[in-house]
């Protein structure tokens, strides 16, 4: 049974549902992934899906980023594979804080490095988000807040806006631009972790992730994006659409999880809505609110 080295330091998060977790070991930092059991999802297997699980590992082993612009990975030192997952080795980087447009920029010109042909790039990633919390019956914690008509409506359009966003060009997308993903400053790139979610998606998509944690306001990141984006492959609409699009139905997934974990404890559910553990997620809804009224007009 796979087990972290003694004196590994366990740096915080990095748990998902593939990933057992991740740690540092002097100028190393060590993630182990954990291959599908017997019974898991059937989505992990799947190449194609966001939560394929080895695509970190598939992304590492054929360097597709390593040289990319835009984004580049950081370098790997070692990758080893047993009978219950996989090791992956990357050099440590120490992180540094960089301003939301300088990030936007760098994902414009991350779209502009040719997509790679493999089999394994993530492909419909909102697609088969929205697919998950469908089966779960939607969003069923926010129909019982102030937001539940908006809402509504906007549940009822997302096969609208999954279409519109369809025949958006295509990028190449990093598919999870947080700013812990997003280390340091090479020139005018952006070193980069967590490739799990690599794939090719509509244009503005990487934005629409990135707007929910930037703190500058939606217009100044999307006029950063679209100036890095190669002459001539998208409007600023178009960027405006994808970027809204993912924006808007991501931070209303998040704020029904973030309310759905703490639902059903004692009192109101609207004395909950400045729980620590909720009140960020509803934050991001609000600034959205010119997103979200645009889509409404669909």
């Amino acid at each position: 049974m796979w087990e972290p080295g003694p004196g590994w330091q366990r740096l915080p998060g990095g748990m998902g549902t593939s990933t057992l977790g991740v740690w540092r070991d002097g100028d190393r930092v060590i993630k182990r992934i954990q291959a599908p059991l017997p019974g898991d999802p059937g989505e992990l297997s799947d190449p194609m899906h966001f939560a394929w699980w080895r695509r970190a590992a598939d992304v590492a082993l054929s360097g597709v980023v390593d040289g990319t612009t835009g984004l580049r990975a950081v370098v790997t030192m070692a990758v080893d594979e047993d009978d219950t997952g996989i090791t992956l080795c990357h050099e440590h980087v120490e992180a540094s804080a960089l301003p939301g447009p300088f990030l936007a920029r760098a994902l414009g010109r991350f779209g502009d490095n040719p997509i790679p042909d493999v089999a394994w790039l993530a492909r419909d990633q909102l697609a088969a988000r929205l697919a998950r919390v469908d089966r779960r019956g939607g969003w069923t914690t926010l129909a019982r807040t102030t937001v539940a008509d908006v809402a509504d409506r906007l549940w009822q359009l997302r096969a609208v806006h999954l279409e519109r966003i369809a025949a958006l060009p295509l990028v190449l997308q990093h598919g999870d631009p947080v700013p812990g993903n997003l280390l340091q400053r090479r020139g005018d790139d952006v070193v980069a972790i967590d490739w799990s979610t690599l794939g090719a998606g509509p244009v503005g998509a990487d934005l629409g992730y990135l707007a929910l944690s930037a703190r500058e306001d939606f217009p100044v990141l999307a006029e950063a994006y679209a100036d890095g984006l190669p002459v001539g492959l998208a409007t600023p609409e178009q960027v405006v659409l994808g970027a809204s699009v993912n924006a808007v139905y991501t931070a209303f997934t998040r704020a029904d999880w973030a309310l759905a974990r703490v639902a059903d404890g004692p009192g109101a559910l609207a004395g909950k809505y400045r729980h620590p553990s909720v009140a960020p997620y509803l934050r991001s809804v609000q600034r959205l609110f010119g997103q979200v009224e645009a889509l409404l007009q669909v």
